[in-house]
């Protein structure tokens, strides 16, 4: 039979008090804090820890370079695509790990990472891939910002239209084995080729290379660090744009119907389809 509180027996009411208070305590009380761990420190073995865990400079076995050291920088750069470029600081200066570390940051927002264009329409394959890919997405932001430069450097009355084939020359990707490392190849040698083309990127030289001992076979040449690498060759009249063929032991480049390869101080160029290499020596 239910009674008033008040004419409970004195130990229901001790009950009923504990368990109110108890009650209340797991209201008011707050979850315990668990404090996150601060960011290491840059440029400390901690920092160098943290950034291989998400670098991976090893094969997975065990092999790889003592992390923190100048080899293991370098394979942090390649991992990182900005190897050879101008901007990125000597790695024995502690700038290099703030650069590092922003390349980082700036990797964790490209989950959001949108392409140029709308993607809330119905596209062609290779446009939706990009929309559904966040590294071709930066791509493509990479490539309207490069195509800007260019624009603004005056060049041929045709490029537009010559952009526009390149875009048609992309699509074509879906008919490829591999559709996204098709349309990131074709957005790394497009970039390249334009901050090559129209010197959006600081090169090295111009290096002028006697061949043949013959003066109408000079060949000047500036070496851009751009991904991949590219050179600048003229002979006279003529200009050749190549890139480096890496599978190459020294220094290979390869253009449509020329090549440059320097090995030990020595050049071989060829200039015009199936022509006879020249040996080539730069003039100090």
């Amino acid at each position: 039979m239910w009674r008033p509180l008040w004419l409970a027996p004195p130990m229901v009411v001790l009950l009923v008090a504990c368990a109110s208070e108890t009650a209340m305590e797991a209201v008011t009380d707050p979850a315990p804090i668990v404090e996150s761990q601060p960011a290491p420190a840059l440029c400390t073995d901690d920092w160098y820890r943290a950034v291989e865990s998400t670098i991976m400079s090893g094969d997975g076995q065990g092999h790889g370079p003592d992390i923190g050291s100048d080899e293991w920088k370098s394979v942090v750069e390649f991992r990182l695509g900005v190897r050879g470029q101008p901007q990125v600081p000597a790695r024995d200066d502690p700038a290099w790990c703030d650069y590092i570390e922003g390349q980082l940051q700036a990797r964790k927002g490209e989950a959001a990472a949108v392409p140029t264009y709308a993607c809330d329409a119905e596209l062609p394959a290779i446009p939706t891939l990009i929309c559904s890919t966040p590294e071709l997405a930066v791509l493509d932001q990479q490539m309207a910002a490069v195509y800007g430069e260019a624009l603004a450097k005056q060049p041929p009355p045709l490029f537009k239209a010559e952009q526009r084939g390149w875009i048609k020359g992309r699509d074509e990707c879906w008919k490829a084995t591999d559709h996204q490392a098709c349309v990131k190849y074709e957005y790394q040698h497009r970039i390249a080729e334009l901050q090559a083309r129209f010197r959006l990127v600081e090169g090295r030289g111009p290096v002028v290379f006697a061949c043949e001992g013959d003066p109408r076979n000079e060949v000047v040449i500036t070496f851009y660090p751009t991904e991949p690498r590219t050179l600048v060759a003229e002979r006279g009249d003529s200009v050749s744009l190549m890139f480096a063929d890496s599978a190459a032991s020294g220094s290979k480049y390869l253009g449509p119907n020329e090549s440059f390869w320097e090995h030990q101080g020595e050049a071989k160029i060829v200039w015009g389809y199936n022509t006879e290499p020249m040996t080539c020596r730069p003039v100090s």
